[in-house]
C-alpha cells in the first residue's frame, strides 16, 4: 500500500506542472496581449458569440426537425381490450351480440409526405434560415471586433499619456532640482521654484488620474473580450507598426454587399419571397402515403388469446384538398406580398444609412488622419525646442519661464500626438466597419 501510494503521490507530482501550464495557457490565452491576440480571444470566449454560436445550433436542430417530415415515418402501437359487455346489434329482426370479450391488436403503420406545401416551404427556406443564423453571428462578431479594438487603442491611448507624465514629473523633478539651487544661491528669486512646484503637483496628480482611468478601461475592454475579471492583462504593441497602419486607401467605393446588415436584409427578402410562394401553394392539395400491418388476436378466453392470429394488412393514398377557408389564403398572399415590399423599402433605407456612415466615416478619418500629421510634426519641434531652452537656460541665455512654457509646449504636444494617433485609429476601424472590411 505504502509503494501504491508513493506511486501516485510521483505522478501527481510529475502531472502537476502540465496541468498548470496547461491552466495557465487557457486562463492567459490573451495575456501577451496584442490587437490580434485579443480579437481571437474575443471571438473564442465571449458570451454574446458563444449565444450565436448555440443559437446557430438550435436553428440547424429546428430546420433538420421540419425537415424530417420528408422521410418515412414508422410507427408501432399495442392494444389489448377486455369486453364486459359485447356490443349488440339487430339482424335479420334478432337483437345478437357481435364480438369477443377478449381482443389485442398489434399494428406497424407506415406514414410517406409526398406533397405537403408546408414541407416544400420548409425545404425550400432551410438554407436561408440557416445562413440568417450564421449572419446574426457574424453581425456580433464585426460589432465586437470593432468595440474591442477602439478599447485596445484607447487603453493604449491612456498608457501613453501615463508614460508622458511619467517622464513630465522626471523632468519637472529636476527643474524644481535646479530652481530650488538657484534660489538657495540667490540667482533667482522664489517664484521659479514655487512655478515648478505647481507644475510637478498638477503632473502627479493627472498621472494618478490617468491610472485610475486605465484601470477602468482595462475591465472595460477585458469585459468586451469575456476576459477572467481578476485575470491579469498586459496590453502589447509596436509603435512603429501602429503608426504604420494609419494608412487606408480612401478610393475604394462602397460596396454594399459587403456590409454584413445588407447580406441579413437580402436572406431576410428570400424568406418573405418563399413565404409568398408558400401562401399561393395553399391552393394546393396535399398527399401523402400510408400502409399498415396489423396482428388481431381475438378469444373470449383470456388465457388463450394470442393463440390464434387473424391479421390483416392495407394501404393507400390521402389526398386532402381545401376547397373554402373563408378567403384566408388570400389574405395571407396579400400580406405576404406586403412584407415582401417592406422588404425592399428596409433595403433601400440601408443603402441610405450605408451612404451617410461612410461619407460621416471617410470625412473623420481624414481629418483624424490630417490632424494626427500636423501634432506628429509639432510634436518634433516641442522637443527640439525644449531641448534648446533648457541647454539656453542653463547658461543664463534664458528664464525659468521661457523653460516652464517649453516645458509645458512639450507635454501638450505629446498629449495631443497621441490623441491624435488614437482618433485616426479609431477613425480607420469606422471607416473599415462602413465598407464592411472587417474580417472574422
Amino acid at each position: 500500500m505504502k509503494r501504491y501510494l508513493l506511486f501516485i503521490n510521483l505522478f501527481i507530482t510529475a502531472l502537476s506542472p502540465m496541468c498548470l501550464r496547461a491552466q495557465q495557457g487557457t486562463d492567459s490565452l490573451a495575456a501577451t496581449g496584442t490587437l490580434e491576440n485579443i480579437i481571437q480571444y474575443t471571438l473564442k470566449h465571449q458570451p454574446v458569440i458563444q449565444k450565436s454560436l448555440l443559437d446557430e445550433s438550435i436553428t440547424r436542430s429546428q430546420v433538420n426537425s421540419k425537415l424530417a417530415d420528408w422521410y418515412p415515418q414508422i410507427g408501432y402501437s399495442y392494444n389489448i381490450q377486455h369486453n364486459f359487455q359485447l356490443p349488440s346489434t339487430v339482424f335479420l329482426g334478432n337483437v345478437v351480440q357481435l364480438g369477443n370479450k377478449n381482443t389485442s391488436l398489434n399494428q406497424f403503420a407506415y406514414t410517406q409526405n409526398i406533397f405537403d406545401a408546408g414541407l416544400v416551404f420548409a425545404a425550400s427556406t432551410a438554407k436561408s434560415v440557416r445562413n440568417l443564423a450564421a449572419q446574426n453571428t457574424g453581425s456580433n462578431k464585426i460589432e465586437l471586433i470593432a468595440e474591442v479594438s477602439k478599447a485596445f487603442y484607447d487603453v493604449l491611448l491612456t498608457g501613453q499619456q501615463i508614460k508622458v507624465a511619467t517622464e513630465d514629473i522626471v523632468r519637472l523633478e529636476r527643474s524644481v532640482k535646479d530652481a530650488r539651487n538657484q534660489y538657495q544661491s540667490g540667482i533667482v528669486d522664489k517664484t521659479d521654484y514655487q512655478r515648478a512646484t505647481i507644475l510637478l503637483n498638477n503632473a502627479n496628480a493627472l498621472k494618478t488620474t490617468n491610472e485610475e482611468a486605465l484601470t477602468a478601461k482595462t475591465q472595460y475592454l477585458k469585459s468586451l473580450m469575456g476576459y477572467p475579471a481578476k485575470a491579469s492583462l498586459d496590453v502589447v504593441y509596436d509603435s512603429v507598426q501602429m503608426e504604420n497602419s494609419i494608412d487606408f486607401d480612401v478610393a475604394q467605393p462602397v460596396d454594399y454587399n459587403k456590409r454584413i446588415e445588407y447580406m441579413q436584409l437580402q436572406t431576410q427578402k428570400q424568406l418573405q419571397s418563399d413565404n409568398l410562394k408558400y401562401s399561393k401553394m395553399a391552393f394546393l392539395p396535399s398527399i401523402s402515403a400510408f400502409a399498415a400491418y396489423n396482428f388481431n388476436y381475438l378469444n373470449n378466453n383470456a388465457a388463450e388469446l394470442y393463440n390464434t392470429n387473424y391479421p390483416n394488412s392495407y394501404a393507400g393514398l390521402t389526398i386532402a384538398v381545401p376547397i373554402v377557408q373563408g378567403g384566408k389564403r388570400w389574405m395571407n398572399i396579400r400580406q405576404a406580398k406586403w412584407q415582401l415590399k417592406k422588404s425592399d423599402l428596409d433595403i433601400t433605407g440601408l443603402e441610405n444609412n450605408i451612404n451617410a456612415q461612410y461619407a460621416q466615416a471617410i470625412a473623420n478619418y481624414k481629418s483624424s488622419l490630417s490632424n494626427y500629421k500636423a501634432l506628429k510634426e509639432n510634436l518634433l519641434l516641442a522637443k527640439e525646442v525644449y531641448n534648446i531652452i533648457q541647454l539656453q537656460y542653463r547658461s543664463g541665455v534664458k528664464t525659468y519661464l521661457e523653460v516652464l512654457i517649453s516645458e509645458s509646449d512639450l507635454r501638450t504636444s505629446q498629449i495631443n500626438y497621441f490623441n491624435a494617433l488614437y482618433l485616426v485609429l479609431s477613425s480607420k476601424v469606422d471607416l473599415q466597419r462602413a465598407l464592411g472590411q472587417i474580417k472574422y
